[in-house]
């Protein structure tokens, strides 16, 4: 995930998803619109800085709090790269919530058919408990 142009202190900023680990709510080259004044709870999708290598910022479902911090997961479950690998994530790692994703249009997307298809989709809310309760059972 790359992070782009975030101000300081500001309240909104871009970044985009690199990598399979949230599919199907989001997709490789997804922008994203994230709220880093945000309150977080169980089922949102958030922005964090990886445990293990905290110059990479992730995007991950927050799946239960506990008292070290936050279990996240991957909407994708055949995707590693979250809590089973690195374990709990501690709470001044957390940077915002995603509210909403946006797809780009792609090159072969250029007529009228497809870019109707692409207005279609192209901008939706990441909402909370997607997929949530797919991945507590495959826990």
């Amino acid at each position: 995930m790359t992070e782009q142009g975030r101000e300081p202190g500001a309240r909104f900023g871009l970044a985009e998803v690199m990598g399979p680990s949230m599919v199907p709510t989001l997709l490789h080259g997804d922008r994203l619109l994230v709220d880093y004044r945000a309150s977080l709870r169980a089922g949102d999708v958030a922005v964090l800085r990886h445990p293990l290598q905290q110059d990479l910022l992730i995007v991950k479902r927050l799946v239960e709090r506990r008292d070290e911090g936050w279990w996240v997961l991957g909407d994708n479950p055949g995707a590693d790269g979250d809590s089973r690998v690195f374990g709990v994530v501690p709470p001044d790692l957390l940077l915002g919530r995603v509210r909403t994703r946006f797809r780009p249009l792609a090159r072969d997307q250029r007529s009228v058919l497809k870019v109707v298809s692409w207005l279609a989709s192209a901008v939706r809310p990441v909402l909370a408990g997607r997929s949530v309760s797919r991945r507590l059972r495959a826990r």
